[in-house]
């Protein structure tokens, strides 16, 4: 079946983001192979999470919860993909984005029981959203707690895999909508200024005794590869941070990028034009932030990145005072063509720089 552009875009460009953030290789193959126009995206993914959802309730009714608990996570991330750079009908958009929140709520429940929805009173009214997860076998002693800040399309729904990654070795998560981001998104656009945000959501988590606040770090990735290290330039309660595949200034790549991904700048910073979404864009950097830096930082990018040019991330390494690089000859945006090597090493680097004993 003939692609438009747009399908080939995304085929070509997120491909190995979906597999690594737990889509089934068989099941990217089959929808997306029977969609040839960008219209037919959301549908398409939307039906995938519906099949997903059904079979999860029949699991769980035959007492199989576990296997329940899984399919409702392949639920999450079809609704989520289905909606993550899809501007054409934002009804639709939105119940995407709420059918995501609603099949990993379920998924908690089933997989890990512990994990809580929390909600963040925010600026003008807003409200930001995360869920935190703690590690199974941490007894009574306070985990130390990694902030999760996902991208430009990416949101909380997103991360089950990657907060998999830290739990097990220690490392409490919070996995944070912040503004312009998931469910927040639908109300609150992008703010330049994440440590706001940050700041929020550690106020919030300031009275909890099961995570330790003393010990906090942050890792983002994309467009929260900038958002990590913004936030630990102003909020000094971030320990260390990790950005993957971040931009310096995010609209220095702008007429490179795909069509989707301005069209989503557009619309998550209320941009009416694509001059003015350039505009917005530009006021994502580090010009003045990166200097502030002075907690351990680490910057990890790929060199075959086609979304955020490798030298991007190199810089806000090279201009924070504790800035560290990697580059990986064989990655691409975010590494999700080589996940075993970019999540370990961030996971690993967090914990040996909060000390956890």
């Amino acid at each position: 079946m003939e692609h438009d552009e747009r399908v080939r875009d995304a085929i070509a460009h997120w491909a190995p983001r979906f597999i690594t953030n737990g889509v089934d290789y068989n099941d990217f193959t089959r929808v997306t192979s029977a969609v040839s126009t960008w219209d037919q995206w959301l549908p398409a993914w939307v039906a995938n999470g519906d099949s997903y959802a059904e079979r999860a309730r029949e699991a769980e009714e035959a007492g199989r919860t576990r296997t329940a608990g899984e399919l409702w996570n392949q639920a999450a991330l079809s609704y989520h993909f289905a909606k993550f750079v899809w501007m054409l009908d934002m009804r639709r958009y939105e119940e995407a984005t709420h059918q995501a929140v609603r099949a990993l709520r379920e998924a908690h429940r089933l997989l890990d029981p512990t994990a809580e929805r929390i909600e963040i009173p925010f600026e003008d009214g807003a409200t930001l959203v995360g869920n935190l997860r703690r590690p199974r076998d941490n007894s009574s002693q306070a985990a130390p707690l990694v902030l999760l800040f996902p991208g430009l399309d990416s949101t909380k729904e997103e991360f089950l895999g990657w907060e998999d990654v830290f739990l097990s070795r220690g490392l409490a998560t919070f996995s944070l909508d912040g503004p312009g981001q998931g469910e927040t998104g639908l109300s609150t656009p992008i703010y330049p200024n994440y440590e706001l945000a940050a700041t929020a959501a550690i106020d919030q988590l300031s009275a909890r005794d099961d995570v330790d606040l003393d010990r906090i770090g942050a890792a983002g990735v994309s467009l929260g590869g900038y958002y990590a290290p913004r936030a630990a330039a102003y909020e000094k309660r971030l320990k260390a941070a990790v950005g993957i595949s971040g931009p310096f200034d995010f609209a220095s790549n702008w007429d490179a990028m795909p069509q989707q991904t301005r069209e989503t700048v557009c619309h998550h910073t209320g941009a009416q034009s694509m001059e003015e979404g350039r505009e917005k864009a530009g006021e994502l950097n580090l010009y003045d932030a990166a200097k502030l830096i002075d907690q351990p930082f680490l910057a990890i990018t790929g060199r075959n990145d086609r979304l955020i040019p490798w030298q991007q991330t190199q810089r806000q390494a090279e201009e924070a005072p504790g800035g560290e690089f990697v580059l990986y000859d064989d990655g691409n945006h975010v590494c999700n063509n080589i996940p075993w090597k970019y999540r370990p090493l961030t996971a690993d680097w967090l914990k040996e720089k909060l000390a956890v004993q």
